[in-house]
């Protein structure tokens, strides 16, 4: 009992900290275009909404959930490409109890790259139902490769990243 006590204070006080607010990575970083119609998602950061369908690459667009074994254990290699900085990677957190437990879950994972929060499902008919998935969007717009289920390695996601976009890391 006096576990999750602790456990519960501790989240609720990164939740409210000032210093962990200054930590959620940011959505304004996501490369879009403007559109008129699309799927509008609300960054985790608590600072306004995306549109799926303007999001410009090249891009990951990773779709995981807190309560996805496989989206734990793929995260870490996510966390190597991001440190390389080479490529960019954004996250869709999806079918999250609320807002607050997918913060202490990027936070406690250092996830670094920008985080949609889709509260509605509403990107289950765009992904599909299970989870992690990432898409591979180029430039245009284009999904060139679609990553059903978990990177197995960094090395998989390397080789990816420089056969569908060119990019070494």
């Amino acid at each position: 009992m006096k576990r999750a006590l602790l456990l519960i204070t501790a989240l609720l006080v990164a939740s409210v900290s000032p210093a962990h607010a200054v930590s959620r990575p940011s959505c304004s970083t996501i490369k879009t275009v403007s559109v008129k119609k699309g799927t509008f998602l609300p960054c985790l950061d608590g600072v306004g909404s995306t549109a799926f369908e303007a999001i410009r690459g090249p891009v990951l667009v990773n779709v995981w959930g807190s309560w996805c074994e496989p989206c734990q254990q793929e995260i870490p290699h996510l966390v190597d490409v991001a440190k390389l900085n080479k490529v960019a990677i954004v996250g869709i957190d999806v079918e999250e109890r609320n807002m607050q437990s997918g913060r202490a879950f990027v936070a406690s994972h250092k996830m670094s790259w920008p985080q949609l929060y889709d509260v509605k499902a509403k990107t289950r008919g765009i992904f599909g139902m299970g989870v992690p998935v990432t898409w591979f969007i180029d430039a245009h717009g284009t999904v060139v490769y679609k990553q059903i289920g978990l990177f197995q390695s960094t090395a998989q996601i390397k080789q990816l990243v420089k056969k569908y976009f060119g990019i070494t890391l």
